[in-house]
């Protein structure tokens, strides 16, 4: 069973997460081609060596000033007989996982440097492990390399509006609206990026009370939930988000609402969501304990225009805190256009 990635989620890794040394997420960070346990200064994780966790390809370092320890090292393959080469992790049979790739070039082999990027998937360890291969394909000039390797569990109810039987998660975008700043661990324990999302056209709203988000579903970090767009006036709230162009299939989008008021107001924010013209969802009533409104099933294709829509009788803006949206990956899935990643369980 395969799941290849087509569609980096990153053009550039953003580590302005910061914890304690005791803190780490509940799994597995490693750093592909070293030799040694590292720490990463900027965020306080530890990543420790790939060696045991695959058995071919040769390591290499970068000779280059500032790079953060998990882009010094790689592993590449240069064996082109092989179609694929896999890591292997011990894996809880059920688990879902949360697997990021992350690839630097660095000209390791005398090329030109492309940028650096991830690649995000969500699934379920079908056997009692889980293998992350990096596959080769016709368009292939290098040798096929990988820098880091993060496997990170996650809790049962996450996402378990799809079928991850049948599909894989690859994570499209993931925003935090009205941000300044990369929300991750360890305000988020899975370890997830919330990106910053501004719209030049709308205004941003804080929130200084508390949330508690464990009872949500996908479990969003309460950091979400404290800025959000809005529009100065009761009018109809469009933006389009993810601002790149998407290919036409099928997508998981969970979208974040919460108030930003005094939880006593007498005023109702209620408004309709529909996104690309089609209702999404109908009058709905945004307080300050937050909502989460998902599909499971969504088609996009090209942009995504979302737009909220107040109800007539309300006297308040709409806003939107965060949003996250994945592309629905049939197990068994398809071809790389590209170098890609392969994720197996079995």
């Amino acid at each position: 069973m395969y799941v290849s990635i087509f569609l980096p989620w990153l053009l550039t890794i953003p580590f302005l997460v910061h914890s304690s040394p005791d803190q780490q997420p509940k799994g597995l960070l490693i750093n592909c081609g070293s030799d040694v346990k590292q720490t990463v200064k900027e965020t306080g994780l530890t990543y420790i060596p790939d060696d045991g966790f695959t058995f071919s390809g040769n390591k290499t370092s970068l000779d280059a000033k500032n790079l953060l320890p998990i882009l010094s090292t790689l592993r590449y393959f240069p064996d082109k007989v092989a179609r694929k080469y896999c890591y292997t992790f011990q894996a809880i049979k059920g688990l879902k996982y949360l697997v990021r790739t992350i690839y630097y070039y660095g000209g390791f082999d005398g090329g030109k440097e492309p940028p650096v990027f991830d690649q995000i998937i969500i699934l379920v360890a079908h056997i009692k492990t889980l293998s992350v291969c990096i596959a080769r394909n016709n368009q292939t000039v290098s040798s096929p390399f990988i820098s880091a390797i993060e496997v990170i569990s996650l809790d049962d109810s996450m996402y378990n509006s799809t079928d991850l039987g049948a599909y894989a998660l690859v994570t499209v975008a993931r925003s935090s609206f009205g941000n300044e700043d990369t929300i991750s661990f360890p305000e988020d324990p899975y370890y997830r990026l919330w990106q910053p999302f501004k719209d030049d056209s709308t205004d941003v709203v804080s929130s200084q009370s508390s949330i508690t988000t464990s009872e949500f579903w996908n479990k969003p970090p309460a950091e979400a939930f404290v800025t959000a767009i809005t529009m100065s006036t009761t009018k109809k709230l469009d933006v389009q988000w993810p601002p790149g162009l998407l290919p036409s299939t099928r997508y998981h989008v969970s979208l974040y609402f919460r108030d930003d008021r005094n939880s006593k107001t007498n005023t109702w924010r209620v408004f309709s969501i529909l996104v690309n013209g089609k209702t999404f969802y109908s009058n709905l009533n945004v307080t300050t304990d937050g909502v989460t409104v998902y599909a499971p099933n969504w088609p996009l294709s090209g942009k995504t225009l979302i737009s909220l829509i107040p109800d007539t009788k309300s006297s308040i803006a709409p806003l939107i805190n965060a949003g996250e949206i994945y592309q629905l990956m049939p197990l068994g899935g398809r071809t790389l256009p590209q170098d890609g990643t392969v994720f197996s369980d079995h």
